[in-house]
């Protein structure tokens, strides 16, 4: 890897570090060719502290590791995003992230309409709110409705209608989703479940 540590005068470049697996980006910190070297030595995060002045190994006080997983060099050589799996809080103040964000898996829109699941489910009217409705009615309604979704998913598939067959998928998506709410889990427990099946 061609890492051009030249670039600023003190021979430091930007490390961003993110969660391998959540890509939560959990900190910002600073290498220069001796810290980067000593991390892919000791799969270890290590960065120089421009306030010790001196190698700093992320954990070496408090056992919060950065664990090295990969690192790759941006387009100019000189900035690090440096993938990891921690070990307990990147913070020094004791959050997950230096930002105070949690670090959990986000799917971005779907983890969106989890939480508005979650919100109209605990929350809504069920006489205004479809949602509030359907676990009114209780499981057995709710695992119909997805029955039901999945039938006419099917039913789509076989036909021509493009615009028919991806506004069923979203109905069985939605529905699938109340579903698991309604048996306690979320998205995210479903794809541990195929992660621990790929081989």
């Amino acid at each position: 890897m061609n890492i051009d540590f030249s670039k600023n005068t003190d021979g430091l470049i930007p490390a961003i570090i993110q969660d391998s697996e959540t890509k939560t980006v959990l900190m910002l910190g600073f290498m220069n060719a001796e810290a980067y070297q000593k991390t892919v030595d000791t799969k270890k995060v290590t960065f120089y502290s421009r306030t010790k002045q001196r190698l700093w190994t992320k954990g070496e006080e408090s056992g919060n590791f950065l664990n090295l997983i990969d690192i790759k060099n941006d387009c100019d050589n000189d900035t690090l995003l440096i993938q990891v799996k921690p070990e307990g809080p990147t913070c020094h103040k004791g959050t997950d992230t230096c930002w105070a964000d949690e670090n959990k898996v986000d799917y971005g829109f779907i983890s969106d309409l989890e939480n508005t699941i979650q919100l109209r489910r605990e929350n809504a009217d069920s006489e205004k709110s479809y949602v509030a409705s359907l676990f009114k009615l209780g499981m057995n309604k709710i695992a119909q409705k997805v029955g039901e979704e999945a039938i006419e998913v099917v039913i789509e598939a076989k036909d021509d209608n493009d615009d028919l067959f991806l506004s069923e998928s979203a109905d069985l998506l939605f529905h699938y989703l109340i579903l698991l709410q309604a048996k306690g889990f979320k998205l995210n427990d479903v794809v541990e479940v195929l992660k621990s099946r790929q081989k």
